[in-house]
């Protein structure tokens, strides 16, 4: 499974079959790796409504004709515009032919740009037999322990640390402790003046208080498992 980060929270797996979208905020995004002409897209993932987040997904879903998986109020908003949506609420799960997705709790706020209120998630991924936790825009909180222990070790988790609008990087080491994975890969951070932050220390800080591994990547990079 090849994880390219495209920037900002967005990424894209891929198994060079299926292309799994996860936030594709591209227009606008001043680290974007590409434009939203260029990306492929088997499935869109959203974790919620802001403009950093849904981003592009309607203009790539109507072009690639992959449905859009969001929690059930911003899917019903993104269905308005004839894009194939799932609609799960939290706990939910929806299976594909390449896995699964299921929304899992995170604590944030999200609005859409046309105005629709609706509940923030995290994305619990089971994609070419790993298991990739996006924890969407979140702050710390105790319960993203639990999600370590539903019987899924996770392999991958995509982790914001930028601060203001989720948690820093210093409550983002204690959310990799709870998390558990075996690699963490830090996002939302720089993009904008107000998250920028050392991704560096965090690395530095959670590999020497866990046993999780820190792999940074630049827009466009990609991390195989």
């Amino acid at each position: 499974m090849d994880v390219r980060f495209l920037g900002h929270a967005a990424f894209a797996l891929s198994d060079g079959d299926t292309t799994v979208l996860i936030d594709p905020f591209l227009t606008g995004n001043p680290g974007a790796a590409a434009s939203a002409d260029e990306v492929d897209a088997t499935t869109i993932l959203l974790t919620h409504g802001h403009s950093d987040h849904l981003g592009d997904a309607v203009p790539i879903a109507k072009r690639t004709g992959a449905p859009v998986v969001a929690i059930v109020e911003l899917a019903n908003e993104i269905a308005e515009e004839g894009v194939q949506v799932f609609d799960p609420n939290l706990g939910g799960t929806v299976k594909f032919d390449w896995g699964w997705v299921k929304l899992v709790p995170a604590w944030h706020t999200s609005t859409t740009p046309g105005g629709t209120v609706s509940t923030p998630a995290g994305l619990l991924i089971s994609f070419a037999g790993k298991i990739v936790y996006h924890l969407g825009d979140t702050a710390l909180f105790s319960d993203l322990q639990l999600v370590a222990r539903r019987g899924d070790p996770i392999d991958v988790a995509l982790m914001c640390i930028g601060g203001h609008y989720t948690m820093d990087r210093w409550d983002a080491v204690t959310a990799a402790d709870l998390v558990s994975a075996r690699t963490v890969i830090p996002c939302h951070y720089d993009t904008f003046p107000p998250i920028e932050t050392d991704a560096e220390a965090f690395k530095s800080d959670v590999e020497s208080s866990t046993s999780s591994e820190v792999v940074i990547l630049a827009p466009g990079e990609t991390h195989t498992e």
